[in-house]
């Protein structure tokens, strides 16, 4: 039996064997193989590149974009507040108008007196009795006018206390009524053919600030808040 011999430069050939890689593939290229290939990878790096840097783009684009129609919604507001600032100035009178009316309708300070004077003088001039007429000293104060509640109790017939009612709501400055709690004191009988009621009610009026008395109290308003 004869046994295999190898030698030993055999298996170094071997080892040495040179491996196939990519750049010896390249190498055994002809030179227009090899052109193409070196221009197809030009190629690709140029497009990788490109591809990275428009996309870079498109996102400033979006945002551009997205500012143009913002700075349009803003555009579009403000024309309108342009073309309707006729209507708005015109709007801006009529309710300084309506105010000044408003504010003629109150009394001042000196005339609160008269105002509540000519509020007893519609409940005596029905024949109504008058229990209680008390006006509270602790006015409530805001910006431009005072409140004045008044405390009252009538005692007269159904039909007086609905004339006494109508008369106050008639009266040239506002006055209104609020709270109004009727009892019968003494039913309808033979010798009285309408019963006698007994009325409370909060009678409340308003009075516009001077001017020393509105600075006297915008510190407070803005303390407040």
């Amino acid at each position: 039996m004869k046994i295999p011999f190898f030698s030993k430069s055999d298996d170094q050939e071997h080892e040495s064997a040179p491996s196939n890689t990519l750049s010896d593939s390249i190498g055994r290229l002809s030179p227009l193989n090899r052109g193409l290939a070196m221009v197809a990878a030009f190629i690709l790096t140029l497009f990788m590149g490109y591809y990275f840097d428009l996309s870079s783009s498109f996102d400033s684009l979006d945002a551009g974009r997205a500012q143009e129609e913002q700075l349009k919604e803003s555009f579009l507001s403000k024309k309108a507040q342009a073309v309707n600032l006729g209507a708005y100035k015109k709007q801006l009178k009529d309710i300084q108008t309506t105010f000044s009316t408003l504010l003629r309708e109150l009394p001042n300070k000196s005339e609160m007196d008269d105002l509540l004077n000519g509020i007893n003088q519609a409940g005596l001039g029905h024949g109504l009795q008058f229990d209680l007429f008390r006006p509270d000293p602790n006015e409530k104060i805001s910006e431009f006018y005072a409140e004045q509640p008044v405390s009252i109790r009538v005692e007269g017939s159904y039909a007086d206390l609905g004339a006494f009612t109508e008369d106050v709501s008639r009266l040239p400055r506002i006055v209104n009524l609020d709270g109004l709690n009727i009892n019968i004191i003494q039913p309808a009988s033979k010798t009285n053919a309408q019963a006698k009621l007994s009325m409370d009610a909060t009678a409340r009026t308003y009075r516009y600030l001077d001017a020393n008395e509105m600075a006297r109290s915008k510190p407070a308003d803005k303390g407040g808040k």
